[in-house]
C-alpha cells in the first residue's frame, strides 16, 4: 500500500508530491479528517504519537502547550481533534512510515518508491 496524509493548500506538501511524480492513493487531511484508527496504525509504525505530532503549528503557541507535559493519550487527542497538529507530509509506502518534510525523510520516500 502506498499513500499520503498531506494538506493540499500546503506548498511544502506540494513541492513535495510533485517531486515525487506522487501518484499513488492520497488523503487531504483537511477536508477528510484522520480516523482514529488510521492515527492508531500510524503511531504503531512511528512508534508513538509524539512522532506524529507537529510543534510547529500554530495552535501549539496559542493554546500555550509547550509550557504542558503532554502525554501519549495527549498527543493522539491533540491530532484528532485538530488536523495541523499532524507533522507532514505522512508516507504510508509497503508497511513503512515516513514522518514529515525534511530531505532526509523525503529521501527515504524515494528510495523507498524505487525499490
Amino acid at each position: 500500500m502506498k499513500k499520503v496524509y498531506h494538506l493540499a493548500k500546503c506548498t511544502t506538501c506540494q513541492r513535495i508530491l510533485e517531486e515525487l511524480n506522487w501518484d499513488e492513493e492520497t488523503q487531504e487531511i483537511r477536508s477528510e479528517k484522520i480516523t482514529e484508527k488510521q492515527l492508531d496504525e500510524m503511531a504503531i509504525l512511528a512508534g508513538s504519537y509524539e512522532a506524529l505530532f507537529s510543534r510547529r503549528a500554530i495552535k501549539y503557541k496559542s493554546m500555550n502547550l509547550k509550557k504542558k507535559t503532554l502525554s501519549e493519550a495527549d498527543y493522539k487527542q491533540l491530532i484528532l481533534e485538530e488536523y495541523t497538529f499532524l507533522k507532514r507530509p505522512v508516507f504510508l509506502i509497503d508497511g513503512a512510515i515516513f514522518i514529515g518534510n525534511t530531505k532526509k525523510s523525503v529521501g527515504a520516500v524515494k528510495a523507498a518508491l524505487h525499490e
